[in-house]
């Protein structure tokens, strides 16, 4: 009766420690948004870089660098961290355009709050916090790309 016991402690042992470290040991990669218009010092509310192709490519590199290892390669999660493709699923079938709009600007402000300042509960940190590592191009270009998945969909 004791094996089960054990194995249940190293169990719960093993999950706290993932809990706790749950983005993994990530260095952030650089993003070189040169050729995106420059967004200044005031942070913008929603994505300034929609249907932009440049801001997608650049999104889709950033990206892969440094949010796939926790939120899936293409978007696609694999069970750690939420799927994005889904970030903005409660707007799509709006069918009041002014709601609609309201509904994407609340989504983008939530991702960039997000992304800005991390994701920690009970001192975990799920996410860490990427303001004075990316530049406000960068996340915008990000969810350019996170957009563009969730149109493949």
């Amino acid at each position: 009766m004791k094996r089960p016991t054990i194995f249940f402690a190293a169990a719960a042992a093993l999950v706290a420690s993932l809990t706790a470290y749950g983005h993994g040991n990530v260095t952030p990669q650089g993003v070189d948004t040169t050729g995106l218009t420059t967004l200044g010092d005031k942070w913008r509310d929603e994505n300034p870089y929609k249907g932009n192709k440049l801001a997608l490519k650049i999104g889709t590199s950033a990206y892969n660098q440094n949010c796939a290892r926790c939120h899936g390669l293409e978007a696609v999660s694999g069970g750690i961290a939420p799927d994005l493709r889904l970030l903005d699923r409660d707007c799509t079938n709006i069918k009041n355009a002014t709601k609609k709009a309201a509904c994407y600007k609340d989504v983008d402000n939530y991702f960039l709050s997000s992304v800005r300042g991390g994701k920690v509960r009970n001192g975990a940190v799920y996410m860490p916090p990427f303001e004075g590592v990316f530049n406000q191009e960068a996340m915008w270009a990000i969810k350019t790309y996170l957009e563009s998945r969730r149109e493949a969909n």
